[in-house]
């Protein structure tokens, strides 16, 4: 009798585990801070290790000014690269994914109450000025508009967008508290 309670009993840890390891494989883990397909290793380890969506929202618009000026250069350039074409949208899309993700930071720092209105005001004006070269690139139409095109009104629907998020931020967002100073 005691032979076969321990017997069960071993069976029955036994069914335990296998049903533990087989839930492990089953589980959804847990989504780890993805590397963004459009920022190099040492910017995507800059926003990891910004502590606040303040410093994130400052880097991503950072990243983004450089996409936009590599833009700028790419259609410039004299010798066109071979995959120039791929070349532009890739960093048109670039520059929008750090617009965009910029973006998403404001709607986190609403959510946890966190002071950005430093941020919010160094980037007002520098989505103004992306909207402005976009919205020139769009009326000039260049040699490789066709190229590019969608990519473009893209840009200019996610940078408005963009925009309006930030201007909707600063009327709706409190200002920090102010520390008094005891007397």
């Amino acid at each position: 009798m005691m032979k076969r309670m321990r017997i069960a009993t071993a069976l029955g840890l036994a069914a335990c585990a296998l049903a533990f390891i087989a839930g492990a494989d089953a589980r959804v883990p847990s989504a780890p801070q993805e590397k963004k397909d459009y920022l190099s290793q040492e910017e995507a380890d800059k926003i990891r290790d910004a502590d606040t969506p303040n410093l994130r929202i400052k880097l991503f618009m950072h990243f983004a000014d450089d996409r936009i000026k590599k833009f700028q250069y790419e259609l410039t350039r004299q010798v066109p690269d071979a995959r120039r074409e791929e070349m532009l949208n890739s960093l048109i899309n670039a520059y929008v994914g750090c617009v965009d993700d910029a973006s998403d930071q404001i709607d986190l720092a609403k959510e946890k109450q966190q002071d950005v209105h430093s941020a919010l005001k160094a980037m007002e004006p520098k989505l103004k000025e992306y909207l402005d070269i976009l919205q020139k690139l769009d009326k000039d139409k260049g040699a490789d508009f066709e190229s590019y095109k969608d990519t473009l009104e893209d840009a200019i629907q996610g940078t408005q967008e963009a925009l309006d998020n930030v201007t909707k931020a600063q009327k709706e967002m409190l200002p920090p508290p102010v520390r008094r100073k005891p007397q």
